[in-house]
């Protein structure tokens, strides 16, 4: 049975799953770090701890894929090759290298909110690099209001003083984890008129966690308890990945991608919600965590209102 990617409630339904999943991600991996005893300042094992997910979150993919297509999927020529290894730099190796190590230096809740910001600059990417949408005052403004809300999430107050609470290995590191989904983000809408979106998942995810993972290991990374919770987390968060980019790279490949990036306001809600409940975190659990919630959230509708171009391709 072929699917409608386009039916506006299938759409609307599939679009908040991927959210919901991406989402609570956040709070699973953060947990899979006290399972697999990995500190904080320990950098080659969160690599590694990413690498071995992402690897197999690629088989799994492929395996979907091969499945859905009643053939197994595969890089068809030189060039899709060179297309699924430059996504899976961006895609995997940038975005979850920063996130993973940003991730462990910082909250669930503040995570999930700065990770909201892959819109404003796949905006600045795609509007003003690639020319692929038009950037409009609203989208502008709605930027403006984003970027407010983030810088809102990263002040605290002590005493009559206000300082900003923001560190590189933290939360800097997951906005440049941000930046890399960004730019993966547009390669894919671009890439899929070559190859199969599916197909550029899977692979990328091999790649790029293959190449995670041996890092890791060169570098010393190492996982202590592998028990039935740590088991766990990896099988859930690979299930996740596969799911996820699956049905997102349909959505993206059969409809303007602004009608499947406007859900992306969903993905800082349900990750700040999901590590509320899960790990009893309580920066939204005030006025100041609330209002950049909002704010983030508003501005990612208004970035992603309107049609993107018709996109030059190239490859």
């Amino acid at each position: 049975m072929r699917i409608n990617f386009n039916n506006t409630t299938l759409r609307v339904l599939l679009c908040t799953l991927c959210c919901a999943l991406w989402g609570s991600a956040i709070p699973v991996i953060k947990i899979g770090y006290r399972f697999l005893q990995i500190d904080s300042a320990d950098i080659p094992s969160q690599i590694l701890f990413a690498g071995i997910r992402f690897f197999f979150s690629g088989v799994l993919t492929i395996i979907i894929g091969s499945v859905i297509s009643k053939g197994f999927i595969y890089p068809k020529s030189a060039a899709s090759i060179f297309r699924t290894a430059k996504l899976s730099v961006f895609q995997t190796m940038i975005q979850y290298v920063f996130f993973y190590i940003g991730l462990a230096n910082t909250t669930g809740v503040k995570s999930s909110i700065l990770d909201g910001t892959s819109v404003f600059i796949a905006l600045i990417l795609s509007g003003v690099i690639f020319k692929m949408e038009k950037v409009t005052p609203i989208k502008i403004i709605g930027a403006i209001i984003g970027f407010i809300g983030v810088f809102l999430i990263n002040i605290k107050t002590d005493s009559l003083k206000t300082l900003v609470d923001f560190s590189l290995f933290g939360e800097g590191f997951i906005l440049i984890s941000t930046t890399g989904y960004a730019c993966s983000s547009v390669f894919m809408k671009r890439y899929s008129a070559y190859d199969d979106p599916t197909m550029l998942s899977g692979y990328q995810f091999i790649i790029g966690g293959a190449a995670m993972t041996l890092g890791g290991i060169i570098f010393g990374g190492r996982l202590g308890h592998l028990g039935f919770g740590s088991i766990t987390v990896f099988v859930y968060l690979t299930l996740v990945s596969a799911v996820a980019y699956t049905i997102w790279a349909q959505l993206l490949k059969h409809n303007p991608v602004s009608k499947i990036t406007v859900f992306s306001f969903l993905i800082p809600v349900f990750g700040a919600l999901f590590s509320t409940a899960v790990l009893k975190e309580n920066d939204i659990l005030n006025v100041k965590g609330l209002v950049s919630l909002v704010l983030v959230s508003v501005g990612i509708i208004l970035v992603s209102r309107g049609r993107f171009k018709r996109e030059k391709l190239e490859g």
